[in-house]
This record gives C-alpha cells, structure tokens and sequence, in this order.
C-alpha cells in the first residue's frame, strides 16, 4: 500500500474551518437559493454589486478559525451558481474581480499564510453559469481544469482541493485523470478531495483521491482491504440547516453536539471541517463566532490529544461512548456524560464516581486530567485496567474529558 507523507500530515491538522461564501450570501437564503428558489440569473446578478466584504473580513474570519484551534481553512472559490472569487482571467468575467474590483481568494490566502493557516481551495464541479456544462460536456471539462490550474498557479503553496457535484452527472466520464493530473503538476503535495456526497460517505474513489468524505454523518472505520493507497478521512458539518448564509435558519445544534464531533471524528481519525457561512459583507453571525469560540475553549483544554494522537483499537469495556487515543507511549482516554460535583439541589447531575475498564498491555506510570492536572486513581490487575473517571470539579463541566495516560 502506498503512503503518501502528505496524506499523514493532514491527518495531524485534525480540526478545519470550512467557508461557504459567495454572491448568495448577500440574498441570505443559503448556497442553493439561485436553484432551489428559481432565480432566474438576470436577477440573481443584481446581488453582485452588493457583494463587498469588508475590507478585513478575511483577516477577522482566519482570527476566528486560529482562534477556535482550527489549522486550515476550506474556501469555496466557486460553487455551483459559477460566481468565483478569484480572477478567472480570460475564461470569463462572471467573478469578484469584475463585480468589485477584488481578488478575494488572494486576500483569503494573504490572511492564511500570515496567521500560520493553511488555506484550502474549494470549487464546484457542476456549475449552472456555463452554458458549456450542459451543451458541451467535454468543452466545459477543459473549463474547469483551466480555472483548476489558475488557482494551482496563482497562490503558492495550497494545502489541497475539495471538489463537489460529480455526484450530479454520475454516468458522465469527468476526466478524473486530466484534472488531477492538473493539481499534481503544480501542487504535487496537495491534498485532493472529493465530495461523495450525502448517500456515500466512507466510499474510496479515484487513485488520485487523498481522503474519504463524511459529510454530515458520523465517521467510522474506512475499509481500506485491497486498497492500493493510504487515505485520510474528513467529516464536513454545518451549525444549523444551510450551508451558506441564511438568515432565517435559526436551528441552531448545541456548542456541545459539535464538541461531541469534533472528538467522534478524532476517534476515527478523521479531521473535522466545521463550516460557517459568512454574511454579504464577509463577517460571521455572532452565534456562529461564539459556537466557534465555545468550541475553542474546549480545544484548549485539550488540545495535546487532539492533533497528534491516533486510535490505538483500544476499547472501552463498560462505556460504548468513551475511547483511548495513543501517541507514542502517552495514551489519551476520552470520557463523555461525566457528572459535576454538586448539591443536589442545584444540579441534576450527580457527584457519583465511575469507572472506564479497558486492557492496556504496558504498565502504566501516572494518570492525570489534562484540564487541570489532578491525579486520576486506577488499578492495573489480571490484564485489565480500571480507571477511577471523577467528576468534574463544581464550576466546570466541559463535555469531554480527556485524561492523560502515561505509561512505562
């Protein structure tokens, strides 16, 4: 099987932003408004001179990204309604360049590198603009590997690209080889994803594919039998119903639901991509900042077992929804539904302690809470091995608690 360093590199990045913005975010009815609600494209076009994102917006978003833990960010530079963000040079002019003047994947990638982020590039496959996508397929792929290229040419150093929408014409030849083939002539270190969409989440594609998607599903193991090639695992989730900026989608998933993800794809060894859309004028809804923060606060506790530990196939006995991660000698034991010591009066939680059974075949040396560094009591007796998973101290209840095993 081939390994490709990249692809473990990736790996170790863990937790991404994901950005869905573009014409349609100055409407706010989501990314599928021009579709979904049958705009026809002589008024869809009238929301491009209203499109100006705030001279910092990208500046302000990659803040926010660092901010929550996040180590790169996924731009989409095209979606399907065909508008880009970046310069499409003489392909055509239906891109920010000419609708306000900027280059806003530049400023986007400008940001990233100067904050230590590594910028991803998102773009559509299907693309309602071109006329050429339905009239002349063949003709709309060389498209499309043209605008690949440009952003492969003009950027410096990307992270990867994340293609989606293949999953509309499935019976069509997409030229995968041409268009990967393009990426890796210019960018040969990056990764390369491909959307497979809501009904295929896990599946292996293309030789050229660097990693499996989950999108809006629970990770799990991949099947990688008979694979010729090592694959990551990514799962892409939103914070409410669209993926876009909608401005009346107010079903909003708990901070604590995404805290609850962001560790489930860890389990896995996935990375999460948690994705926001910002408004028209480039900023982010405060709930969507503050979810973002929320879940950064968490990060920050516990960020020694989240990039770098992978899953050991360790499992806990007792406790379906705990788990160990390991890296090197250090193991790294995740506990979910712990109580927090209280009266009984004030909480309805319990101040109970519990116990996580699992075999460990090394001696363990200590044990201890990353979050504030007290000792955790266990027991290693006839192969197995009984950790005492306290409570959370009162005033602090962090969802996930990660206790730090260090062993012999």
């Amino acid at each position: 099987m081939i390994v490709k360093q990249y692809i473990k590199e990736f790996e170790k990045l863990g937790f991404g932003m994901f950005v869905h913005f573009g014409i349609y975010s100055v409407l706010g009815k989501g990314e599928w408004a021009k579709h979904m609600l049958n705009i026809p494209y002589e008024e869809y076009d009238k929301l491009i001179p209203q499109f100006k994102p705030e001279a910092d917006w990208a500046e302000k978003l990659v803040a926010t990204a660092k901010n929550a833990g996040c180590k790169y960010i996924t731009l989409t530079t095209r979606h399907h309604d065909g508008f880009s963000l970046y310069d499409t040079c003489e392909l055509n002019d239906y891109d920010t360049v000419a609708g306000c003047g900027r280059d806003l994947v530049r400023e986007f990638v400008d940001a990233c590198n100067a904050a230590g982020i590594i910028p991803f590039f998102y773009h559509t496959l299907l693309d309602w603009h071109e006329p050429l996508y339905q009239s002349d397929f063949k003709a709309y792929l060389q498209y499309l590997r043209r605008s690949i290229e440009i952003l492969c040419t003009k950027y410096g150093k990307i992270g990867g690209f994340w293609f989606d929408g293949m999953w509309d014409k499935r019976d069509e030849d997409w030229e995968e080889d041409l268009l990967y083939g393009t990426i890796r002539k210019y960018q040969p270190d990056a990764m390369i994803i491909n959307n497979t969409g809501l009904g295929h989440q896990g599946e292996l594609g293309h030789i050229e594919l660097d990693s499996v998607t989950f999108e809006r599903g629970k990770p799990g193991p991949i099947n990688v039998e008979g694979a010729p090639k090592y694959v990551a695992s990514e799962m892409c989730q939103i914070f409410n119903d669209h993926w876009g900026y909608t401005a009346e989608d107010l079903n909003y998933k708990a901070p604590a639901d995404m805290i609850r993800d962001l560790a489930i794809c860890r389990r896995y060894g996935s990375n999460m991509l948690m994705n926001v859309g910002p408004m028209g004028n480039g900023l982010i809804r405060p709930i969507d900042a503050a979810t973002f923060g929320i879940m950064g606060d968490w990060v920050n506790y516990f960020k020694e077992a989240l990039y770098l530990p992978r899953p050991c196939g360790i499992e806990v006995e007792n406790k379906p929804d705990d788990f160990l991660l390991c890296h090197e000698n250090t193991y790294y034991l995740f506990c979910d539904h712990l109580p927090m010591q209280a009266d009984p009066n004030v909480s309805l939680l319990t101040s109970e302690t519990y116990s996580d059974v699992f075999v460990l075949d090394k001696e363990i040396q200590s044990i201890e809470w990353l979050d504030n560094g007290e000792p955790v009591k266990f027991e290693q007796k006839d192969g197995k091995t009984v950790v005492t998973t306290t409570p959370y101290p009162w005033g602090r209840s962090l969802v996930i608690r990660v206790a730090k095993i260090t062993t012999k």
